[in-house]
């Protein structure tokens, strides 16, 4: 399964592509970080990232969709930009037909981490290590932007047996233990 993550922001927007194997392994496929200045008047900022996610989409053809829904925050200008950027995204994956998903940041952290309060620095560890990756993808945004994948095709791609708790990763375990618990195995 071939899913496009993407962590929406304005000034920064993570965008990244993974396969997910049926034994959950991951494959980093592409990553980068769509960028506008803050100067810039907002359709602008919004077409530029539009017309960047659309190449994305249409280059690597993913099989789903997933980003991260919108939560409030102190700073009700950051959520605007966040929404409106979420509105483009989603509005080009539907129009390409994608399965979405939207996954709130503690869906993300614990599907990833075990843990639904992890910071930044072990999101982005575990991404590196889940993706068998020689350096942590840089900034921020990347690495959310593979989480979100990641955690889109775990919850919602086929599930096989997976032969050994070893060969899980800490956050594969700690997910099916806790789909477990949640009676959904």
């Amino acid at each position: 399964m071939r899913v496009l993550g993407v962590d929406p922001g304005l000034t920064r927007c993570g965008i990244g592509v993974v396969d997910v194997a049926p034994d959950r392994t991951a494959r980093l496929v592409h990553v980068e970080v769509l960028r506008t200045h803050p100067d810039e008047a907002l359709e602008l900022r919004l077409l530029a990232l539009g017309r960047g996610l659309a190449t994305l989409l249409d280059e690597h053809r993913p099989d789903a969709f997933a980003l991260e829904r919108v939560f409030a925050q102190q700073n009700v200008r950051t959520v605007m930009g966040i929404a409106q950027i979420s509105g483009v995204a989603l509005h080009l994956a539907a129009d390409r037909g994608l399965p979405i998903g939207l996954h709130t940041p503690s869906e993300v952290k614990a599907a990833i981490t075990g843990y639904g309060n992890a910071d930044k620095r072990q999101v982005t560890a575990m991404v590196t290590r889940v993706l068998g990756l020689d350096t942590p993808p840089k900034p921020a945004d990347a690495a959310d932007a593979l989480a979100i994948a990641i955690c889109h095709a775990w919850r919602t791609g086929p599930a096989a047996p997976v032969v050994g708790v070893d060969a899980m990763t800490p956050a594969q375990r700690a997910w099916r233990d806790a789909e477990a618990r949640a009676g959904r195995r």
